[in-house]
């Protein structure tokens, strides 16, 4: 029998937070240079530009649950772990090279299912480093590390790639290496013995009998939605309408991403002790309120506003990830946050492409501010009639697990 790990010190699970942070800077590292990056290269249109940012999450619906599913299966998750962050590295190099939009599009699939496999199994370690009564912080400490990591890449892509939009992709590969040398070093295995271990069939068994896990997947798709809006959309909003330079667009993504990671602990620690579903749909109101006005606001208001809605993100993340732990049995968390990822990432490819669908659309009879508002109005009311739905469902559902139904 393997002797089962003890969980985290203290410091280990710091490190693990900074490995978070390095793996998700490579993600919003080519945002603020998508026109360069992609559009002026290939010579192709604003959706398929958008497209770039969805493709890669195609592949990460498919690799998430597959990861969580290996992992609750075989273990072994540091190992995955440094694996599919050095493939991520290959992949990032593989965008450089001369090839056609096909191929480079292809590329992109991969590189989006070796980072999901990484990401899913960070947040799965994270949830198993501290006992249920605290792991609210240790999922924030994770949860923040990959946001702070999104927040810092675009005012990096934005310096990095200001006069070669290709750099971004070298400096992701990089970045990448070292998040692996990191892993091999300070991460550790986090879990029951083999003989304990569920056969596949029986893990997909018990995600079928356990639907109340739909609740946080929908809201783990909602949310990436609408982020999917602010990685592409957004970038491209601020050079359309606003003609701004990629350090300026760079730094209001960070703006938005800072507040969103650094409060990601607090707000944990305090999920510890509030009702996840009041935090859960109380936020998602108010960042759909914030995303849906977004465009009518004038050009130097919007730091103010994307700290305003940040924070508002903030209130709303952990409580997702930790209703998905609580609706989820122990010998599936990883499955279960292997789902969650899943969920999140197809919000991803459908956000970047629904904004570039809704904008241009609206554009060509309307023009791009009124496509723009359009596009933003759909982000933010589909996160207003979810916590409006939500609401009632989820109290009754968390009534039911906490009486152990």
């Amino acid at each position: 029998m393997r002797p089962t790990a003890s969980l985290y010190a203290p410091w280990r699970l710091g490190a693990l937070g900074f490995l978070a942070v390095l793996v998700l800077v490579p993600v919003t590292l080519p945002v603020p240079v998508l026109r360069g990056l992609v559009q002026e290269r290939f010579d192709v249109s604003e959706l398929l530009t958008s497209l770039f940012m969805s493709i890669n999450m195609a592949g990460a619906v498919l690799a998430a649950p597959l990861a969580g599913a290996l992992a609750d299966r075989i273990g072994r998750r540091p190992q995955l772990i440094v694996a599919a962050l050095l493939v991520d590295a290959v992949c990032f190099l593989g965008l450089t090279r001369d090839v056609p939009f096909a191929g480079f599009m292809a590329i992109r699939f991969f590189e989006g299912c070796a980072h999901i496999f990484a990401l899913s199994l960070i947040l799965s370690l994270a949830a198993g480093s501290r006992g249920p009564e605290h792991r609210g912080r240790a999922m924030g400490i994770a949860g923040g590390g990959l946001l702070l990591g999104v927040a810092l890449g675009a005012p990096i892509g934005g310096m990095l790639g200001a006069d070669a939009p290709e750099r971004t992709l070298y400096g992701a590969a990089a970045i990448l290496v070292l998040a692996a040398g990191l892993a091999a070093a300070v991460l550790r295995e986090i879990d029951s013995p083999a003989e304990s271990r569920p056969s596949l069939g029986s893990i997909v068994t018990t995600v079928r009998t356990h639907p109340r896990l739909l609740a946080p997947l929908t809201f783990a798709f909602a949310d990436r939605f609408t982020v999917g809006f602010y990685t592409t959309t957004f970038s491209l909003y601020l050079t359309n309408i606003h003609q701004l330079a990629p350090q300026r667009v760079g730094l209001l993504i960070a703006v938005f991403m800072l507040p969103f990671a650094l409060l990601s602990v607090p707000f944990g620690i305090l999920a510890e002790r509030a009702s996840l579903v009041l935090l859960l749909c109380g936020g998602s109101l108010l960042y759909g309120i914030g995303t849906a006005s977004l465009v009518y606001w004038p050009a130097e208001a919007l730091p103010f506003l994307m700290f305003a809605i940040g924070t508002t993100a903030a209130v709303m993340f952990v409580p997702s990830l930790l209703l998905t732990t609580e609706f989820a049995p122990d010998e599936i968390r990883s499955t279960a946050l292997g789902a969650f990822n899943a969920a999140g990432s197809l919000g991803f490819i459908i956000g970047p492409l629904t904004g570039g669908l809704v904008s241009q659309a609206v554009a060509a009879s309307s023009g791009w501010e009124a496509g723009y508002a359009a596009a933003f109005g759909v982000a933010g009311g589909s996160e207003i009639l979810l916590a409006a739905l939500a609401w009632p469902v989820l109290r009754r559902v968390q009534r039911e697990v906490r009486r152990g139904s």
